[in-house]
């Protein structure tokens, strides 16, 4: 289960990392798309069909991972962080947990009030932290054996 916890908090990390790559992927796609020409308005976004500009699908799968390929990584993370049996699992899967949550909120709030969206690039990089963090001191707690609750020995009275 230590392993599995480990695992589930680096792929956290990573698909953070993942997550910029695709938006700033998209946007530059679009910012390409405009300066050859093309015209980004609301007819672009809810048209159907053929994409505007390759990179959109950037976009699209930013969407996409960060509705579903996050949180379910998130929530299988806290699941897992009760079987690990190392002190401090749980808080810190509920730390990685709570900004999953604040992320596709403030994302989800971008789309009206922009200052938000800049607030869910700057929790992107808290959760990349935190989620590292969360990774790195499962290892650390193994290695100096905190994982245990140290017993207790009884010294003879003589």
């Amino acid at each position: 289960m230590r392993t599995a916890y480990k695992v589930l908090a680096y792929l956290v990390a990573a698909e953070v990392a993942v997550q910029a790559m695709l938006i700033v992927w998209g946007i530059a796609g679009l910012g390409k798309w405009v300066n050859d020409g093309g015209v980004f308005d609301k007819a672009v976004i809810e048209s159907e069909g053929t994409p505007p500009f390759p990179e959109v699908v950037g976009i699209i799968v930013h969407g996409i991972n960060g509705l579903f390929v996050i949180p379910g990584l998130t929530l299988l993370l806290l699941i897992v962080s009760f079987f690990t049996k190392v002190r401090g699992a749980i808080k810190w899967a509920v730390v990685v947990f709570v900004l999953v949550v604040a992320q596709g909120q403030l994302g989800g709030l971008g789309h009206d009030f922009p200052l938000a969206g800049a607030l869910h690039g700057l929790n992107a990089l808290a959760l990349f932290g935190v989620a590292i963090y969360t990774g790195r001191r499962l290892r650390a707690a193994a290695a100096v054996g905190v994982e245990q609750p140290e017993a207790r020995t009884a010294t003879p009275v003589s």
